[in-house]
């Protein structure tokens, strides 16, 4: 696995170890699957910095376009569709690399998802249509007395997980983070997990020139042709830094949106750097220690 907050380099480091022009030893022996939140997302590409269709077909990925960016997409989906793309890939006798910046994503691969209550039917229509009536806010208020832990892991425009997280607490008299996550990694699987570091100004920088060359490669031509065709700021993939910022009233031009793309990237960059610390075994690197990397992961490859 590599992880690494956004910008740090996660592409380029891929296409250096997995491309066709790679000078290591274990070029062509790898698949990627993204653990991107956004990337499962059809239609939105220069926002979520999916790879080009270049690096697409010289390394086959997996989890990227499968889903319209009105449709859902939680942790559990990842980690069942991420063991059914690991075996697709260890049966053509390759090794999966997830790839990624989600790393609630690639904790809950490692680790596995807690337990849940069943659900029930009836609390969730009832809670759906009282979404309808009241709006994603009173009931995402309602979810943060009842369950404020979960409530901060939750968008505020996130309708179903508000719903989800109420249907727990309503079907078992505990808040869905009551649930403990496993501690000790899935035995199915050896592990090789790398952490990419960079300088945080470097890291700063570099989210504002990825901001820059979005924007020069079409973004807001990208948004507004997804606005035409119906897209709008309560569909799940809209809630991703790149596209609800031009759905926020308050922001009245392109600069103002700019603006706030590259401050709300830093701000998640600095929260996935928070999160690094609860990925378990992994080991870090600095981005531009490529040899030191191949070493560390050549141990997978020795393994096939």
């Amino acid at each position: 696995m590599i992880f690494a907050p956004t910008a740090c380099g996660k592409t380029a480091l891929t296409e250096q170890f997995f491309g066709k022009s790679s000078l290591f030893s274990f070029k062509d022996k790898a698949e990627i699957i993204s653990a991107d939140s956004m990337a499962v997302y059809q239609k939105m590409n220069i926002g979520t910095a999916k790879a080009d269709k270049k690096m697409l077909q010289e390394i086959p990925h997996h989890l990227v376009d499968i889903i319209p960016y009105t449709q859902q997409f939680s942790a559990a989906d990842f980690v069942e569709l991420g063991d059914k793309a690991c075996n697709d890939i260890f049966s053509r006798k390759k090794i999966p690399f997830i790839v990624g910046g989600t790393g609630f994503y690639i904790r809950s691969f490692i680790l596995g998802m807690p337990e849940t209550p069943p659900g029930n039917a009836e609390i969730r229509l009832e809670l759906k249509e009282r979404i309808k009536k009241e709006g994603s806010d009173s009931l995402y208020k309602e979810l943060y007395k009842i369950d404020e832990k979960s409530a901060k892991r939750i968008h505020p425009n996130d309708e179903y997980r508000i719903c989800r997280a109420l249907e727990v607490y309503y079907c078992s008299k505990r808040p869905l983070s009551s649930y403990e996550v496993p501690c000790k990694p899935r035995e199915k699987y050896n592990f090789f997990t790398v952490i990419l570091d960079r300088d945080r100004k470097e890291l700063y920088s570099r989210i504002e020139e990825r901001t820059e060359q979005m924007f020069k490669a079409g973004l807001e031509d990208e948004v507004n042709g997804l606005k035409k065709e119906g897209a709008c700021k309560t569909d799940p993939g809209m809630s991703a830094i790149g596209y609800k910022e031009f759905f926020d009233p308050l922001l009245k031009n392109t600069e103002e949106i700019k603006a706030a793309i590259k401050h709300n990237s830093k701000r998640y960059a600095k929260k996935q750097i928070v999160f690094m610390k609860d990925i378990p075994g992994a080991r870090h690197f600095f981005a531009e220690d490529a040899e030191g990397i191949a070493q560390y992961i050549k141990g997978a490859f020795e393994l096939l």
